[in-house]
């Protein structure tokens, strides 16, 4: 475990420092194009198939060593490497999440108002609604008309692409704005970003709007109508960026969770030999909202998933069988935590708070006040993750999130440890969470890495 008075970067050898410099070099890069879930996902498959996976539907059989994935709707992924004792004996799960806090474009979004067309959003996740303000923002997402035909959406993080913006009003003009609480100064529903201001002249109403959807026809092939069926997220423009004159943190959107999702899958694209029991990552959706919907944690996906592993490598799939095999494995909650941050040390939890550089946090509990909506992980389990750990000489640190009474949250945690799992959560600490801007210290995203696989290794 580590001594939470870190020593950073100067206690690594050569080697070390070398494998840290590779790893977030590729994490940077990964993170820059995963702007979104779908997206996340692309990469990720990619990732796969360059390192020799599978898609589990094209293969019959499996044996020991052999490397397949599943994935749900372009957003929710399953990858593992079979061990060498049957998956329905038990499997180890690294599972975090690819979505991530953001704007939502409404299905009838837009609309003119004083001569600028908007885009109206609505918030995924928690926000402060302030800190997406007068930032450049890009927009991602698919259109899907109704002869079935998809329209991949990018725009705003390539060179000489525009990007959009919300306004706010000055401050010569918002002392009455000022006196606002924070959460009331700017309203959700004015959260709508600009998407235009020239006008069609020819036009009787509407002459903004008129043009823009001119734009849109021409360029996207793109009508009105077709947003009705389209799925677009406004996100912060711009890339994964290193913060300090060390360079010591990583400052970029979505590291919660992409922080640990790419861990959890560059450490199974790099395990060393055939693991004793079926290493899986699961990369979910939804998880900012709650985990529901046919991609979220809350699905059967998981389920279905173990049952495929087991059908091909020849075992029972009968659904006594399955939950059997579910109960019998284990999971880390791949799912970041909050670090200290000194201009606020009156919310830390006592010799409990997480610190920047101290490795990735286990959080044996997650919920509000008394534990609620917590899976709290069992002792016994604790104590072998300890053991993984410590003998694979990993840094890492016990922590919770925030004091009591004053913090709390939850993650995928608890719906797996309803299968009768050994849960916990273990993941990287960040500064500025669900901020269009986070911060993560470079030697916490490398020993995250490092501790999913030393799970699975052992």
């Amino acid at each position: 475990m580590a001594d939470k008075n870190v020593k950073g970067i100067a206690a690594l050898t050569d080697e070390e420092r070398a494998s840290l410099d590779s790893y977030t070099k590729d994490y940077m890069r990964y993170l820059g194009i995963s702007k979104t879930e779908r997206r996340a996902y692309a990469e990720a498959v990619n990732l796969l198939k360059n390192a020799g996976f599978t898609e589990i539907s094209e293969v019959s059989s499996l044996k020991a060593g052999d490397k397949v994935y599943r994935g749900y709707h372009g957003k929710t992924l399953m990858a593992a490497v079979v061990g060498k004792n049957p998956s329905a004996t038990g499997i180890r799960v690294v599972g975090g999440h690819t979505d991530a806090p953001r704007l939502d474009l409404k299905p009838i979004p837009l609309y003119e108002k004083g001569g600028i067309v908007f885009l109206d959003t609505h918030m995924y996740g928690g926000i402060k609604k302030y800190q997406w303000l007068v930032r450049p923002l890009a927009l991602y997402g698919v259109v899907v008309k109704k002869d079935g035909t998809t329209v991949d959406i990018a725009i705003g993080d390539k060179h000489g692409e525009p990007v959009f913006l919300i306004s706010d009003i000055l401050p010569h003009l918002g002392r009455e704005q000022e006196a606002k609480n924070v959460s009331e100064f700017f309203p959700a529903e004015n959260l709508d970003v600009i998407a235009a201001t020239y006008p069609d002249h020819d036009a009787k109403e509407n002459r903004v709007k008129t043009a823009l959807l001119k734009i849109l026809k021409e360029q996207y092939g793109i009508e009105e109508d077709d947003f009705l069926s389209a799925e677009l997220e406004i996100v912060p423009a711009g890339s994964p960026r290193e913060i300090g004159f060390d360079r010591s943190l990583i400052a970029g959107y979505g590291h919660d969770d992409r922080v640990c999702a790419y861990a959890g899958l560059h450490a199974l694209l790099n395990l060393k030999g055939t693991p004793e029991k079926t290493a899986m990552v699961l990369l979910c959706d939804k998880e900012e909202i709650g985990s529901m919907g046919a991609t979220g944690m809350q699905s059967s996906f998981f389920e279905n998933s173990v049952a495929e592993l087991i059908e091909r490598e020849g075992g029972d799939t009968r659904n006594i069988v399955v939950r059997r095999a579910l109960e019998k494995s284990t999971m880390l909650s791949a799912d970041v935590t909050a670090a200290s941050d000194p201009h606020f040390d009156e919310l830390d939890s006592t010799g409990n708070a997480a610190v920047l550089h101290g490795g990735p946090a286990a959080s044996k509990y997650t919920g509000g006040a008394s534990k609620s909506g917590s899976s709290d992980a069992r002792a016994e389990f604790v104590a072998e993750v300890r053991r993984i750990l410590d003998g694979a000489g990993v840094t890492w640190q016990m922590a919770e999130l925030g004091k009591a009474e004053k913090g709390g949250g939850g993650t995928i945690a608890q719906y797996m440890a309803r299968f009768g799992m050994d849960v916990i959560d273990m993941g990287t600490p960040l500064l500025n969470m669900h901020a269009p801007c986070e911060l993560a210290s470079k030697l916490d995203c490398w020993n995250t890495m490092r501790a999913y696989k030393a799970y699975f290794e052992d």
